[in-house]
């Protein structure tokens, strides 16, 4: 596996948090709150790419593609390795994700409390957005294995990206819900690649691991 130095990867994680923030921001001159001040509701928009079905669409693709990848590939490749960490990132991202909207239980934006609503119990899981957390744990892996001979491959942001402002427009959560899922699956995404043996490696049948092209 790639032994270079990854320091670059979270000055650029860092750059891009701060541009996604000012542009999440820029986007309304409305007063903003929440816990850094920048949450606004968006004006309701599921027309065109912004539809549910291709938010949903987007979701269950990235599962079924990090699966399809791991068990047909392996373990053994370097792009095998890669979809193995991914799924690892993923895994442990989601349950680090819904600890979290379990934790601070806040209101989103159709449910009418305001920016300012967190504690509200079971009916509020708006903090911070799975599916961005998703998109962002799916690509990271990759981002990190092959950014140095591939620099094309950051162009893989787009998906978290555009589900933020997909989830945005759906007044299903607020900017620093879904910032705070772009963060967590991008720390646990460079946490998956530290990792010589990823876990799920670890923990399934050594048959899963091997790659099933291998096997045909």
């Amino acid at each position: 596996m790639s032994s270079r130095p990854r320091s670059p990867f979270i000055l650029r994680i860092a750059c891009a948090a701060a541009l996604t923030m000012i542009a999440l921001w820029s986007t309304s001159a409305e007063a903003g709150g929440g816990p850094i001040g920048i949450d606004h509701e968006w004006s309701l928009d599921q027309g065109g790419i912004w539809a549910r079905k291709y938010q949903v669409a987007l979701e269950f693709g990235t599962v079924a593609v990090e699966a399809a990848g791991s068990l047909w590939l392996g373990n053994d490749s370097k792009l095998g390795h890669t979809f193995w960490q991914s799924a690892d990132a993923s895994i442990v991202a989601g349950l680090g994700a819904t600890a979290l909207k379990y934790s601070f239980s806040r209101a989103r934006p159709f449910q009418g409390r305001g920016p300012n609503a967190w504690f509200q119990g079971n009916c509020c899981q708006s903090f911070p957005s799975g599916e961005v957390t998703l998109q962002a744990s799916f690509v990271t892996p990759f981002i990190v294995n092959y950014q140095h001979d591939h620099p094309w491959i950051w162009s893989l942001e787009a998906l978290p990206v555009y589900d933020a402002f997909a989830r945005l427009k759906s007044q299903a959560h607020w900017q620093t819900d879904v910032l705070a899922g772009w963060v967590l699956g991008s720390a646990v995404g460079y946490w998956s690649t530290t990792r010589h043996v990823p876990i799920m490696v670890e923990i399934l049948p050594r048959g899963l691991s091997v790659g099933f092209y291998k096997k045909f």
